[in-house]
């Protein structure tokens, strides 16, 4: 829980950088929110609304100052088939609904799981998006006029030329301003923001979405409020790192779990569809100078105001100066020194990064990507762990007791391992089962411990386990089976 204190620093500790971060943020949000509205088959409204709802509300609620959370591609290509089958009240209910499942979710403490993402599939998520961004932008660089090409230039050298001058005012504020002027100076014949869609002139309004209230409404929405809840989630908690990392700061993933919940609840009432977290417009703020609350809500706000108040402005804003804040997004964000570690890394954590790579570029769903990436690296470690499994032996002079000394973890992976380094067949007396240099972790592990012993005792040996520590001791007791009346029964019948 944030003390009041540290709340309050969160809002007022950086207002300047917060401010103009915001005001860059804002401008860079318009075009995207009208594209993300397009992907799904709404209005252009529709997105420009909801990345004003969801931005004011994660700046107060959420848990991560300094990300920026609007309109989302990763949530509008969801809704797609929902918008084209139902309508556009159905996307309201399902984004409110998909809202209060990201609320049950963060009250869960589901963001913990943040803990169970493996580096390489952090630095595969990143890259994929990098490139995702970029290929974002090729509708803007393909069949167009030369001269889009020479103001996207001029753009990129002014983003990373200026800052040697002075870094008091952000970057890509002075390119956005320069390019503009320039275009409406000269009537360059470029793309502009206002040729993505027409802007509203209205402030949002609470709306209740006019849907029938009933079960079949419920299944209906429910699949499609599931998956907007678990991308949604996922992509935050994702950004959430990659801020935590940049800003080299703590964030309160659960907290941000119930903020985003709190924001698409509002959004839909609002008249706006479903979004989370953004990488780009997260890491546009900070290379901006962007670090709290206050950078989110002022973006949330000076959007508004642009769209609003100042249109007919924003509307004559080039998209080639966007295009080029973008690309030094997608550049700054793309990991670069993961290809030259592909050499240098396990060849394992290597593969997981590139599965990672791979299937989001390929799906563009950023949740599939993810969970290739973290049941790699599940498969990967459990094979690594089994791997350092070892069982020795040693018989007696007499030849009548054999002790076998199990050493490393046993798992699910490893229990074929264990059964196979017994002979059963061997004539023994007594069988001694030392596990004092091993753990023991799951059912799988206690069945196999369970066979072992009921088999040796079937040849006419008997067994004893010594060893056990007092973890593997509890998990026993309470599975095992060889121990029990009608043991060999009960396992022969599985």
């Amino acid at each position: 829980m944030t003390s009041l204190t540290a709340y309050r620093a969160q809002w007022l500790g950086n207002v300047r950088g917060d401010l103009l971060a915001g005001l860059v943020v804002a401008l860079a949000l318009i075009p995207e929110a009208i594209a993300f509205s397009i992907i799904a088959g709404v209005d252009p409204k529709i997105g420009l609304y909801a990345s004003f709802s969801i931005a004011v509300i994660t700046a107060i609620a959420g848990g991560r100052p300094g990300m920026i959370s609007a309109a989302t591609a990763a949530t509008a290509v969801l809704m797609v088939t929902l918008v084209r089958d139902y309508g556009l009240q159905y996307l309201l209910a399902a984004t409110v609904l998909a809202g209060l499942l990201q609320i049950g979710m963060g009250m869960l403490k589901l963001g913990n799981l943040m803990r169970f993402v493996s580096r390489s599939v952090m630095t595969g998520f990143v890259n994929a998006l990098a490139i995702l961004i970029f290929m974002a932008q090729l509708p803007e660089l393909i069949g167009v006029p030369g001269l889009t090409y020479v103001m996207v230039a001029a753009g990129l050298a002014i983003i990373y030329l200026f800052p040697r001058l002075t870094r008091a005012v952000p970057s890509p504020l002075v390119c956005i301003v320069v390019l503009t002027v320039v275009s409406l100076s000269f009537g360059l014949d470029v793309r502009t923001v206002g040729d993505m869609g027409e802007l509203p002139s209205t402030l949002p309004v609470f709306l209740i979405p006019d849907i029938p209230l009933n079960l079949d409404t419920l299944m209906i929405i429910l699949p499609y409020s599931a998956a907007v809840a678990v991308v949604g989630l996922l992509e935050s908690l994702m950004t959430a790192q990659i801020v935590d990392e940049l800003t080299d700061t703590p964030s309160d993933k659960n907290q941000e779990c119930i903020g985003q919940g709190m924001a698409n609840t509002v959004t839909g009432f609002m008249g706006g569809m479903a979004g989370c977290a953004m990488i780009g417009q997260s890491v546009i703020n900070v290379k901006s100078g962007g670090r709290g609350r206050l950078s989110c809500f002022a973006a949330g706000v000076l959007l508004l105001f642009m769209i609003v108040v100042l249109g007919d402005l924003v509307a004559q804003i080039p998209m080639p100066a966007l295009v080029a804040i973008m690309i030094m997004v997608s550049v700054g964000t793309f990991s670069w020194s993961s290809i030259l570690n592909l050499r240098t890394h396990p060849r394992s954590s290597s593969v997981v990064m590139l599965a990672t790579v791979v299937s989001v570029v390929y799906t563009h769903n950023l949740a599939i990507g993810v969970l290739v990436g973290v049941l790699l690296s599940g498969i990967f470690f459990a094979w690594k762990i089994a791997q350092l499994f070892h069982v020795r032996s040693e018989i007696s002079e007499d030849g009548r007791h054999r002790t076998y000394m199990i050493e490393g973890q046993l798992f699910f992976a490893s229990a074929d391992d264990f059964m196979a380094a017994f002979n059963f067949r061997e004539v023994l007396e007594t069988v001694t089962i030392d596990v004092s240099r091993a753990h023991i972790w799951d059912i799988s592990s206690v069945a196999a411990l369970d066979m072992a012993v009921l088999k040796f005792r079937r040849e006419g040996a008997t067994v004893e386990i010594i060893g056990l520590n007092e973890a593997s001791e509890t998990i026993v007791d309470q599975l095992a089976e060889h121990n029990k009346p009608g043991a060999a029964d009960k396992l022969m019948a599985h």
